[in-house]
């Protein structure tokens, strides 16, 4: 038996291992009180996914969804990053899981202010779009999501 091989393999296997986890998980800044940005953690990681939550006070939240190139009328509550790119408010999991796999030149997606019934948000479903952020600062809908929908994966 090659032990030098097998133990070679076994390091690379968990190098790579670990930089994918770390690719993958979702690094989320949001303030101590706030109950709908824990709800829709709840909602990403019952999806798959990593989250690593950091409560921060509402200044530097606000400064880095500026730094992120956030503007005004894009902004919601909590800010996450992933993959490279930035996700705002209560998007849709399967939406984040659609932008890691088609990698659009854009610098994340955002759902605008708290909409009822998306992830994360109690009550009767209202519409609501997901917004592709381009970069420059121009968005275009990424998906729709009807008053009638339940709460999406």
């Amino acid at each position: 038996m090659n032990w030098n091989g097998m133990i070679a393999g076994l390091v690379a296997a968990a190098v790579l291992g670990s930089t994918a986890a770390a690719a993958d998980e979702l690094a989320v800044k949001k303030t101590s009180g706030c109950g709908c940005c824990i709800g829709w953690i709840r909602h990403m990681e019952e999806n798959g996914f990593t989250v690593k939550a950091e409560d921060v006070p509402m200044g530097a939240l606000m400064q880095d969804k500026l730094a992120a190139g956030l503007r005004v009328g894009q902004t919601s509550c909590h800010t996450g990053r992933i993959g490279g790119y930035v996700v705002e408010g209560h998007v849709p999991a399967r939406e984040v899981r659609r932008l890691l796999a088609e990698r659009p030149d854009a610098f994340g997606l955002a759902v605008p202010d708290m909409p009822t019934g998306s992830p994360g948000m109690p009550g009767k479903a209202e519409a609501y779009e997901v917004l592709l952020l381009k970069r420059g600062g121009d968005a275009e809908v990424f998906a729709s999501y009807p008053a009638s929908h339940s709460d999406a994966d």
